[in-house]
């Protein structure tokens, strides 16, 4: 069954009340469409505009290069999704995770360290992955324990895991080198790198479980009707927990990978935080019910990617991708705030 479904808001009591709701349902309809149209619209446009004024753009070994530098922040962008699904779309009261980009970090951090002092990468990745795990438990104890809002909780989480990364590294590059790594900074078949592999495989297997299994479904109604899912026997704190956990295993993978993209652990973690906000955001509006939903963040992911490379082949500065990221997150949040309010 597949998670982004439609779902029956009222039931029209009478003749002239089914006919004024099919007129809401048919005007919500239309103005969802022509969001996504829009979106896509501008998806083709900036597709084209770059494939006609760098040709280059279009070949099969610059696009596996945006599949590859869109990897690290399309994982942590996932694990956001997760978050974003159980939690709701409100991102002061429902679902955010602002820890992700310094969970990268520490993580990095500690698999660099770890390789640096003579483990294999067997223990260096469970070390990354069980840094990642730990800080997603410490969101999710906050947040369905001890009760604190989702943003609060996790912004005080980011500050002390980038002060723990701080500690860990002296503020310095640690590097690092290994047959795994190599393996994924390396290049599989027709050419493309193999973090574009990775990105593939991480977003089929995240899809598979949120949009197509009842636990996904049970993660859609926890996040959209919480006071519905308690009722029906729905464990929401349950839910809500194992969807932090899930962003900071995200986190730890993101980790390994961004030490095999840089050859080690490098300081400036955080500011990977505003493309992952804006990808996992921006992917609503592939979705019929304009919800957060993996494959919608997997081609933000490649959007934002395009967006990125085509600057950086036009000598563009990437400065103002970051002003174009800030609009995009102001128009999206803006357009499905007011879809949905006046769908109530």
């Amino acid at each position: 069954m597949v998670a982004d479904t439609s779902y029956p808001a009222t039931v029209a009591l009478d003749g002239v009340g089914a006919g004024h709701s099919d007129k809401i349902r048919l005007s919500k309809h239309f103005e969802i469409l022509f969001l996504r149209g829009g979106a896509l619209a501008v998806f083709g446009l900036v597709f084209g505009y770059f494939s006609l004024a760098t040709p280059f753009f279009l070949s099969v070994g610059n696009l596996g290069n945006v599949l590859s530098q869109s990897a690290i922040a399309g994982v942590l962008a996932i694990g956001l999704t997760v978050v974003l699904i159980a939690g709701g779309s409100n991102v002061v009261k429902g679902g955010i995770d602002l820890s992700l980009a310094a969970n990268m970090g520490l993580s990095a951090a500690v698999y660099a360290t770890l390789l640096q002092s003579g483990h294999g990468d067997g223990v260096a990745a469970a070390g990354a992955l069980g840094v990642g795990l730990l800080i997603g438990a410490v969101n999710a104890f906050a947040v369905t324990i001890a009760g604190i809002a989702p943003l609060l909780a996790t912004l005080a989480v980011m500050n002390i895991v980038a002060g723990l990364e701080l500690v860990l590294t002296q503020n310095t590059v640690i590097s690092a080198s290994s047959d795994v790594l190599s393996a994924f900074s390396g290049y599989g078949p027709l050419d493309i790198p193999v973090l574009a592999y990775v990105l593939v495989i991480v977003t089929i297997f995240a899809a598979a479980i949120v949009q197509y299994t009842p636990v996904g479904l049970r993660l859609y109604a926890v996040g959209e009707f919480p006071e519905a899912a308690t009722a029906s026997g729905l464990r929401v704190k349950r839910f809500v927990a194992g969807s932090f956990l899930a962003s900071g295993f995200c986190g730890g993978v993101a980790g390994i990978l961004s030490v095999s993209y840089l050859s080690g652990s490098t300081t400036g973690a955080g500011e990977m935080l505003l493309p992952v906000v804006v990808i996992a955001l921006l992917g609503s509006v592939f979705s019929r019910r304009l919800v957060p939903t993996i494959t919608g963040t997997f081609l933000s992911a490649i959007f934002i990617g395009c967006l990125i490379n085509g600057f950086q082949l036009l000598n563009i500065s990437s400065t103002l991708v970051n002003g174009i990221q800030g609009v995009l997150i102001l128009l999206v949040v803006s357009a499905t705030t007011i879809l949905r309010r006046e769908n109530r």
